[in-house]
């Protein structure tokens, strides 16, 4: 079963215990440290190889995912899909990703070099004008037809938030001196909870900070249209709560940009867009973070899925009228 008494064996066991770096150029001014963990690191390049482990390990374990006989369907922007398919791959087990135009080729890519089964989803949701509906529509026929299938359901299985209870801890005996703010990223919601939940079974005094997109209906009531894939939902997820964090902060696509290539220009760390978004919002919330207070945020993912959108300056052009400058809009905070 390749799952030993302490754990996953081969590449599955270098899951986590990512680096975490102290970022010295992004705010040489700021009167607090900012700390980034690189979830890049993990072997599946980013953050969703944790919730992958968790959701499908266990079952693995528990012999209701049988290698050569069971099939795993999920829905995924990229990252998850990547993460899954290296797990399933490890195990031998058929894996099945629902995904939508949205996704990159990159991904698509990796995803098919794993062993994955790829459906993409063409049209999107009459309702919420997004293709999350549909995903999940097309997931549930295909639990219905496909003999042993099981959906992980990384919307609600309650593995994708334990994952990050680890990411917590880690940050927590990383950061030096005490955490005082962290800024994560909502899809899922995934990350968020877990830190959360971490933070408060801990009695830890950390002000949480919730970064969603323009656009999504995780912390908004109405969804709007995205760009960015992986960063906010058009639908929110049963992981959602109003009392995860302290502060919301909305970040429009093109922030996320300039975030990310912020990034890249003052510390040489290429990441993808809900990075950038994170970038953005530490911006929006420079002047309430106190003098002397240790701030992390978590980057999510590698940069390299996002060349030929991100960082590429005629795919930018097209969607946002023109290059966006280095510098950082103020964007909408709530709480």
């Amino acid at each position: 079963m390749d799952l030993t008494e302490d754990g996953p064996a081969g590449v599955l066991a270098t899951i986590g215990a990512t680096p975490l770096i102290e970022l010295t150029k992004l705010y040489p001014s700021a009167g607090f440290r900012l700390f980034a963990k690189l979830e890049g690191h993990n072997p599946g390049g980013s953050s969703k190889d944790r919730a992958a482990l968790s959701m499908l390990a266990g079952e693995v374990r528990a012999g209701r995912l049988v290698p050569g006989r069971s099939v795993v369907v999920e829905s995924s922007s990229g990252n998850l899909g990547i993460g899954m398919a290296q797990v399933c791959r490890y195990f031998g087990i058929r894996f099945i990703c629902v995904v939508d135009p949205r996704a990159s080729k990159q991904n698509l890519a990796i995803m098919r070099a794993l062993g994955a089964e790829v459906e993409m989803i063409e049209d999107v949701d009459p309702v919420t004008g997004d293709y999350l509906p549909v995903r999940i529509r097309r997931i549930r026929e295909l639990t219905e037809c496909l003999d042993h299938a099981y959906w992980p359901d990384q919307y609600s299985n309650p593995g994708n938030p334990l994952a990050h209870h680890t990411t917590m801890r880690e940050i927590v005996e990383q950061v030096p001196g005490g955490l005082d703010f962290l800024f994560c990223a909502t899809s899922s919601c995934g990350t968020l909870r877990g830190c959360a939940e971490y933070a408060r079974a801990n009695d830890l005094p950390v002000t949480i900070v919730a970064v969603d997109a323009a656009g999504s209906a995780i912390f908004a009531d109405a969804p709007g249209p995205r760009l960015i894939p992986g960063h906010g939902a058009a639908v929110r997820p049963a992981h959602h709560a109003n009392d995860l964090a302290d502060f919301v902060v909305h970040v429009a696509d093109v922030d996320s940009v300039r975030g990310c290539r912020r990034l890249a220009a003052r510390e040489a760390i290429l990441a993808g867009g809900s990075s950038g978004a994170v970038v953005a919002a530490v911006d929006s919330l420079r002047d309430r973070v106190p003098p002397g207070a240790t701030c992390a945020i978590v980057l999510p993912d590698r940069g390299e899925r996002y060349l030929d959108t991100i960082y590429n300056d005629a795919w930018v052009t097209t969607h946002f009228g023109e290059v966006p400058a280095e510098g950082l809009a103020r964007v909408l905070v709530e709480g």
